[in-house]
């Protein structure tokens, strides 16, 4: 599904986006994290500087607004991601809004070259604080991107509020999070003297093999799980339907409902090496 058609007749103000978020339960002291998409809530007054503004009057002094800015790396440019990037000046390719985010003064931003995020507020450099640093996990985007001290990981920890503008879990970097989890729990199941050996075969960085890929189509499934669980809310900013659940249950329901039928959301590599670690064979 693609972002949706704003209808540019509706305004929306700095004081609709923080009266959106307390209707899907955002509270003072709160971290938001949202994806979203501009043109899909109308006529914006003021811009993107409006949608944060009114992000930060939701949580308030002690909060925390942030965005993913993540970097769309041309596949000719993927062995010069790391040489190339600066977290400094390195644009954000997912909106204008993560872009405008990114580049006032008061934000501070992870260092990561893929899937950095940025935020403002009381503990915007606790969350963007050492991306990757350690507790490192499997994933396609290297072992720091999704690793346990990261923000995503604290978005998690924190129970932040995970939010969506006129875009819906086809676009939900918090995807991938659960994937490296999906992996590594794999793996931490893997007798000791074969982790190593069977490790070496997943996915990673320009590295092809097998790995718990999510389908984009299936994330709009599991969004309608997720919300007829109760864990996903909903309301309206503007022309644009806003989502929002609480990362901790969203990630956590997200692997359960993997887990308990893997073959119904995982490839068939990942599924035949899971199979050989659970049967002790060769792979």
């Amino acid at each position: 599904m693609d972002p949706e058609t704003g209808d540019r007749s509706i305004e929306v103000t700095r004081g609709d986006v923080a009266d959106a978020a307390h209707e899907v339960g955002v509270v003072a002291g709160d971290t938001l994290f949202f994806h979203s998409s501009l043109s899909s809530m109308g006529h914006v007054v003021g811009g993107p500087d409006t949608v944060i503004d009114g992000f930060l009057d939701a949580v308030g002094p002690e909060g925390t607004v942030a965005v993913p800015t993540l970097c769309n790396w041309t596949p000719q440019e993927q062995h010069l991601v790391f040489e190339r990037w600066d977290p400094a000046i390195s644009p954000s390719y997912v909106g204008l809004i993560t872009e405008t985010l990114r580049g006032r003064a008061e934000a501070v931003r992870s260092d990561h070259a893929t899937h950095s995020i940025a935020a403002i507020g009381a503990r915007a450099e606790a969350l963007t604080a050492d991306h990757g640093a350690s507790g490192h996990r499997p994933s396609q985007f290297g072992p720091r991107a999704f690793a346990h001290q990261s923000p995503w990981q604290r978005l998690v920890d924190w129970n932040a509020a995970y939010c969506f503008i006129g875009v819906t879990f086809r676009v939900c970097t918090m995807v991938h999070y659960v994937e490296a989890s999906l992996a590594e729990r794999a793996l931490d199941r893997a007798a000791p003297e074969r982790r190593q050996e069977l490790a070496a075969q997943v996915a990673a960085w320009m590295k092809p093999g097998p790995f718990p890929s999510i389908r984009v189509d299936d994330r709009e499934i599991i969004e309608e799980m997720l919300a007829q669980r109760g864990i996903v809310r909903y309301s309206r900013i503007g022309s644009a339907t806003f989502r929002c659940a609480r990362a901790r249950p969203m990630v956590e329901q997200w692997i359960a409902i993997i887990e308990a039928e893997p073959e119904r959301w995982l490839p068939d590599d990942w599924l035949q090496l899971v199979g050989d670690l659970a049967s002790g064979g060769t792979p």
